[in-house]
């Protein structure tokens, strides 16, 4: 199983769903000051989250959809391949225990970055490989880990490297997946225990740090 990859000052917006329940675990998260936020996306998000969920220092992750223009969209509208938006998940990680560059790599060792079928995104698929950076050093990142991982393989990276941002400087937003999406694994194999935890709505999901490691293990 891969290496399963916290709440930041976001400079990626999201929206979550209306729901809001007290979680009955506490999770003990570093200071917001050390909290960085990134956005992939590789095929399903199910497996991707877990692969990004294990990671040490990822304090958190989020399933949702992201780089369309439509508002809140629904899995079921997001899946006509349609809207511009992908499946992605959203990392929270804790920069002085891990790097994006570090993030970046883990990236490219959770899927094959290679498939063609990412290529027909848009047209006959919502799936696509995808980094979306959020500065120059984070292009730069992905861009230099994306030169390495191409000179492992024998064929072409089909993986693109865009920003959250549009020209127009307006931030594309994350929206987060309905509640059963998320810690997909976790959720399948333990249903008592994410109840137990009073995990129930998409926020309380997305916010657990504890859900967030034990779906990645």
């Amino acid at each position: 199983m891969y290496k399963r990859l916290p709440k930041p000052k976001s400079q990626i917006h999201e929206d979550f769903s209306s729901e809001s329940h007290e979680i009955a675990s506490v999770d003990h998260l570093p200071c917001p000051e050390f909290l960085r936020e990134a956005i992939f996306a590789a095929g399903r998000f199910w497996e991707l989250e877990a692969a990004f969920g294990c990671l040490e220092g990822v304090v958190r992750t989020a399933v949702g959809y992201f780089g369309g223009d439509l508002i809140k969209p629904s899995y079921k509208e997001v899946s006509e391949g349609k809207t511009g938006h992908t499946e992605a998940v959203k990392v929270t990680y804790d920069k002085r225990r891990i790097s994006y560059r570090s993030l970046c790599k883990a990236f490219w060792a959770s899927h094959d970055p290679t498939n063609k079928d990412f290529l027909r995104f848009g047209i006959e698929t919502h799936y696509r490989s995808a980094i979306f950076y959020g500065d120059e050093d984070e292009r730069k990142a992905a861009r230099e880990t994306k030169v390495k991982q191409q000179m492992k393989l024998n064929k072409r990276i089909v993986t693109k490297i865009v920003p959250c941002s549009r020209p127009t400087n307006n931030d594309l937003v994350f929206y987060i997946a309905e509640s059963r999406h998320h810690k997909y694994y976790l959720q399948m194999d333990h249903i008592g225990l994410c109840e137990s935890l009073n995990l129930r709505s998409a926020e309380q999901f997305a916010d657990s740090h504890l859900a967030c490691k034990l779906n990645g293990y």
